[in-house]
């Protein structure tokens, strides 16, 4: 791929544009907003000039309500060898294609399984994909040449290619992206109006739940818009979920020992189809999950104190696997959780002992 068309410089569309210019590809970017495309441009995305003639790829990076019909247009005057879209839900644009007797064999549809609370082209990032799933939804009549560009795009984002049926993704992202948005969005609605003393009181769960609560409203309005049967049914079973669990807990509080043992059993079934659940989700890089022990560490907030501890870390010869933050309310210090393979505990926590850090038990 020498050159590419990138219609739409969003996150995505400018992350991706981004990375193709590390690469080497001529990349020209639209968008119906010129101001947005010429933020895209001083970022280094690409060029605004129209391309002399037809580019290698074209990849439209629209809300799915308006992704078949700019793929119609462009497609229709032939600016390009081959023809993608990044939207998040792809059943229903290619059906949008299919009923306007477009030819398809130089198109397929694409989802890179990445993104950001932020949205915009200064959210953008060369890196935003690198390591992550990257969904292609070949069918029979797909060009060989086609799916070859995509699978070069997403080797240039260092994304990983995942082919599935566009029916079956999107049935798959309102489980583990769409449905998730909701939920996250509906428990940090019942912080809007909660009392300031009950807020204070959030910690780390809290924060968990609620961080993708902060998306962009109109974003989201669009993807749902175009996925609104699978996220529907899946709300529907997370309801009846709710509404047993309710239904149980106010057991607990019943006279009878039989009817709150009974309530008992069910609040810990529903825990426990939830750690079965959670084991599912796959680990570091895309692989099976692993058990990882935290090293706690007290710390104040100050420049450079994270930087120290990763190095003291390194020095040791202790690789951090992952890293968690915990704030104190009402004090300029924090916790700092480091995840480390089990055997590296003793070693670690040694050395931090040893620089002076003061650790939590």
């Amino acid at each position: 791929m020498r050159t590419a068309l990138v219609i739409g410089t969003g996150l995505i569309g400018t992350s991706a544009a981004l990375a193709l210019v590390g690469r080497g590809v001529r990349v020209h970017l639209a968008d119906r907003d010129p101001e947005q495309a010429r933020t895209a441009v001083a970022l280094g995305a690409g060029t605004d000039e129209a391309p002399e003639g037809p580019v290698d790829l074209a990849l439209v990076a629209a809300p799915p309500a308006h992704v078949a019909g700019v793929l119609a247009d462009v497609m229709r005057r032939g600016v390009a060898r081959g023809y993608l879209d990044v939207a998040s839900v792809k059943g229903g644009p290619r059906r949008e294609l299919e009923a306007l007797d477009l030819d398809l064999t130089r198109y397929i549809g694409s989802h890179p399984m990445s993104g950001r609370e932020k949205s915009g082209p200064l959210a953008a990032s060369a890196d935003l994909f690198e390591g992550r799933p990257w969904v292609l939804t070949p069918t029979r009549d797909t060009d060989t040449e086609v799916l070859n560009l995509a699978l070069e795009l997403v080797s240039h984002c260092r994304a990983v290619p995942v082919v599935m049926d566009a029916d079956a993704h999107d049935r798959a992202v309102a489980l583990v992206s769409h449905m998730p948005q909701l939920v996250s969005s509906t428990v940090a609605a019942r912080l809007e109006h909660a009392e300031e003393a009950a807020v204070r009181l959030c910690g780390q769960g809290i924060r968990d739940v609620t961080r993708i609560a902060a998306s962009e409203p109109q974003m989201w309005i669009d993807i749902l818009s175009a996925n609104p049967g699978p996220v529907a049914d899946l709300l529907t079973d997370v309801a009846a979920d709710l509404d047993e669990t309710a239904r149980a807990l106010r057991a607990l509080r019943s006279a009878d020992v039989a009817e709150r043992d009974e309530g008992g059993a069910r609040v810990r079934e529903v825990l426990r189809r939830g750690n079965a659940g959670r084991v599912r989700v796959p680990g570091k890089h895309g692989s099976a999950p692993r058990a990882y022990e935290v090293v706690a560490v007290l710390i104040d907030d100050q420049p450079g104190q994270l930087a120290r501890i990763f190095a003291d870390a390194g020095t040791a010869g202790v690789n951090i696997e992952d890293v968690r933050i915990e704030h104190a309310t009402g004090r300029q210090a924090g916790l700092v959780q480091l995840m480390v393979e089990p055997r590296a505990v003793p070693v670690l926590t040694a050395a931090l002992r040893e620089r002076g850090w003061a650790l939590r038990q």
